[in-house]
């Protein structure tokens, strides 16, 4: 309607086209400054281009409305094509002119050929490309692309067939129909892919033209008459191809149809096609209205979804070569172009469906579909479809079911939900509508929740402890139900669920001291939570040994945590967790760790930097703790005595070795060494463990002949063996400093063998002018040095005492620095 009606009630549709991304065209009417804005207010719409019989063109919106117009011929268009950016369109018609130009200045390819153009196609990256490559057909299939130069440079690519009447181009494949059949051209290798035969060559090409239509990147879809043929384009196997393209075309489903194809474009993985429709009396043809099918195709026949007969204007007089079917991928549109009118078709959406299961009754799944598209919410009464399911499920006897759909059909009416709650109550089941009451910012009167919980107190305390905890206390009155715990606990004053219950309904109300009297009676865990959480500190005092009596950690830690609250009492965790703030115990803690935690012993002396030595000492050697008395005296500088007492009371060779590493003293080994001259397993043990610290060869010359040795054959080879390994380890390292040299020295050599990139922005360092004449054709001579400094060669001074050796004037202080070398250019 609008615009298009005024404009074929004067003229006649020949041809259109649909853009799917955005309404550039509207831009035109605005300065250039004011571009960016429109382009991005309309970014979201569609716009058409539609020819006329008379040589126009006009630009639309999707509502048909005219928004520029363009005076192309005073004969029929004939083809329109716009590339993906919908900035530059090309148009041809019957009187030979071919234009090609941008829809905002109206620049580019305008020409008149002296036979009809049938058809246009442009790249559809025209307005990105570099090339701006296009196709026409007529007699002949020509590619057109600019050149370096900015000319426009003509190719052939296919002739001698007759005329082309269609040319679809996807990706860097072309597909074009002429009198014989249907050929695709790969614009990336300029190689012709195929030939899809024409099948009932009785009908005439220009009468029954072919439609052609790009499924996706790869599959090209041909009508031609009734027959209907899908086109795979594969990639070839590279062991195949010989002299074979390098793609090839497998019709993967072919079939005949019932009427003739006006038109075709893909629906998912369904076809909507144009049939026109010519129908036979007993004395004449008369034409039927058009109809617009939807097909399943089938490797070798097709499945009917659904067939719709179109009235348009005019029908009676219309060919088959009259209509033409264009479509928008985007949102599914599909524009029916005829002379006099044009139709548009839309899929069914989400209101017809439920319109449908409205009409059938089925309620349930108009609820679901409803809910699906919330857009169908303003159309239909949800809520009467809701209710009407709600009651369908109650009757079943699926109340969870019921309570589930409140939640989102009953939405924000308060009314309606607390009718639904005295419902549930009537029939027993408030317990299933208790996990969907509304509880947000949306809430129902206090006294439903207080009905609901009431009803739980009676029957089920763990149901009823659960609602307490899930459910904010402002969504009723909480004196009211702490005095109900409290009646029924008069019944059952031990029961632990009402106990717990009415702690957190105290808390609720912030009667914190009853909370924590009631979580200590039933030695809760949840008291550390509660104390921390309101600050009750004061309050535990004297209730310390009753909290770390059921969960000593959680206590400990809480102590720790607030020392500064409560007096420090547990020396252990503190040190851990700082050594230095409980220093004035540390020794204290040293008797009491020998007392009663003699493994925490060692590491405290190990870490404790404030215990005195000497009382440690005592306590220690008191006990007999001789791994505690090593370590202090070793650490108060005694690491011979030490080391004594590690041979005689743990007779212990490895740590004895392990102690002498640490200390690092070479008296110490010699000490060692003398220790165990006598004793053959100390001498094993030192041959299998100082090879790294001492010479073994000191050990070896200090045994005694004859001395029987323990496994003295293993300690030798192991000896050995560590020699031979640190020999490899060498070698090795010097193999791979070796090849690093090497492959940093030819990493170098690449470097310095690059060329440098010379152009008319470098300047000579010497005279400061342009490094390049303006005339590149007279000759000239350029010094180009590794430090990238350029000299025109008459520049450069004489080469001085070196014959033949040239250096940069800039970079001569360095001794043979990085301009050392040069590259001579000459022309």
């Amino acid at each position: 309607s609008n615009g298009v009606t005024e404009i074929l009630q004067k003229d006649a549709a020949s041809c259109m086209t649909v853009h799917d991304k955005s309404s550039h065209c509207l831009c035109t009417h605005f300065g250039a400054v004011f571009s960016a804005l429109i382009y991005t207010a309309f970014s979201i719409f569609q716009f058409l281009a539609l020819g006329t019989h008379f040589g126009k063109v006009f630009l639309l919106d999707i509502q048909g409305n005219v928004t520029q117009k363009f005076e192309i011929s005073s004969v029929k268009i004939n083809q329109i094509s716009l590339d993906e950016s919908g900035e530059h369109v090309g148009i041809c018609s019957e009187d030979g002119k071919v234009q090609v130009f941008g829809l905002y200045t109206r620049e580019g390819f305008h020409e008149n050929f002296d036979c009809p153009i049938k058809v246009v196609a442009l790249h559809p990256q025209f307005t990105k490309s570099n090339y701006k490559q296009f196709v026409t057909g007529g007699n002949k299939l020509l590619l057109y692309e600019r050149n370096w130069l900015n000319r426009w440079k003509t190719s052939v690519l296919h002739e001698g067939e007759g005329i082309i009447t269609n040319i679809q181009w996807r990706a860097n494949l072309i597909a074009w129909a002429n009198n014989v059949g249907v050929k695709i051209y790969d614009i990336s290798t300029k190689q012709r892919i195929t030939n899809v035969l024409r099948d009932n060559v009785s009908l005439r090409p220009d009468m029954y033209p072919c439609s052609l239509c790009w499924k996706d990147n790869t599959t090209l879809i041909v009508g031609w008459g009734t027959s209907i043929k899908m086109c795979v384009v594969k990639e070839r196997n590279p062991t195949e191809m010989r002299d074979l393209p390098s793609r090839y075309v497998e019709i993967v489903s072919a079939f005949e149809t019932e009427f003739f194809i006006s038109g075709l474009a893909p629906l998912a993985d369904q076809l909507v096609t144009l049939f026109f429709v010519k129908e036979n009396s007993e004395h004449m043809d008369f034409r039927a209205r058009p109809r617009l099918d939807i097909i399943q195709p089938l490797p070798e026949s097709c499945e009917e979804i659904s067939s719709d007969a179109l009235t348009v204007r005019n029908f009676q007089d219309n060919e088959c070569r009259d209509y033409r079917l264009e479509h928008s991928e985007g949102e599914s549109l599909f524009y029916i172009i005829s002379p006099k009118d044009i139709v548009v078709a839309k899929e069914r959406d989400q209101d017809d469906h439920i319109d449908w299961l409205l009409e059938k009754k089925k309620y349930e799944e108009a609820l679901m579909a409803a809910e699906i598209s919330f857009k169908n919410i303003k159309r239909h009464d949800v809520q009467k479809i809701g209710m009407s399911y709600i009651n369908h499920l109650v009757e079943k006897g699926d109340y969870d079911g019921a309570a589930r759909k409140c939640q989102k059909v009953l939405g924000k009416n308060m009314e309606l939900w607390e009718n639904e709650v005295y419902r549930f109550k009537t029939i027993g089941q408030l317990k299933a509508i208790s996990l969907y009451l509304p509880r947000g910012d949306l809430r129902l009167r206090p006294a439903i929740y207080e009905v609901i919980l009431h009803e739980f107190l009676k029957t089920d305390y763990e149901g009823f402890a659960t609602l307490i905890r899930e459910w904010p206390g402002e969504l009723y009155n909480n004196m009211t139900i702490v005095q109900a715990v409290l009646d029924h606990l008069k019944i059952d004053p031990t029961n632990r669920t009402l106990l717990t219950t009415l702690a957190e309904l105290y808390t609720y109300d912030q009667r914190y001291d009853r909370a924590l009297e009631i979580y200590l009676k039933l030695r809760h865990k949840d008291v550390y939570q509660l104390i921390h959480k309101h600050n009750l500190f004061s309050s535990i005092e004297d209730k310390i040994v009753l909290l770390m009596d059921f969960d000593t950690e959680k206590a400990v830690d809480m102590l720790l945590d607030n020392e500064d609250k409560i007096s420090v009492c547990y020396l252990h965790k503190l040190f851990k967790r700082d050594h230095h703030k409980g220093q004035k115990y540390h020794e204290r803690q040293i008797g009491l760790y020998a007392e009663y935690d003699r493994p925490n012993l060692l590491p405290f002396l190990r870490d404790s930097t404030h215990c005195p030595l000497e009382k440690a000492l005592e306590i220690c050697q008191q006990r007999s703790f001789v791994e505690e008395t090593v370590f202090l005296l070793s650490r108060m500088g005694n690491c011979r005595r030490a080391l004594q007492m590690i041979m005689e009371e743990l007779a212990d060779v490895d740590k004895a070795i392990e102690f002498a590493k640490e200390q690092d003293d070479a008296e110490l080994w010699e000490d060692l060494i003398s220790y165990s001259i006598d004793k053959p397993p100390f001498i094993t043990g030192l041959l299998n463990n100082i090879g790294t610290h001492v010479d073994p060869i000191l050990l070896i010359h200090r045994i005694k002949e004859g001395m029987e040795i323990p496994n003295l054959r293993d300690s030798l080879v192991k000896i050995l063996q560590d020699y031979n390994l640190q020999i490899l380890l060498r070698e090795g390292c010097k193999k791979i400093l070796v090849a690093d040299s090497l492959s940093l020295l030819q990493k170098m050599h690449r470097t310095q063998m690059r060329g440098v990139r010379v152009d008319e922005e470098n300047i000579c360092e010497s005279c400061h002018a342009t490094i390049l004449p303006s005339d590149m054709a007279k000759p000239f001579s350029v010094v180009v040095f590794h430090c990238r400094h350029m000299f025109h060669k008459e520049c450069l001074p004489s080469s001085g005492t070196l014959p033949g050796v040239q250096f940069c004037n800039i970079c001569s202080a360095k001794r043979r620095g990085p301009g050392s070398g040069i590259l001579e250019m000459k022309k």
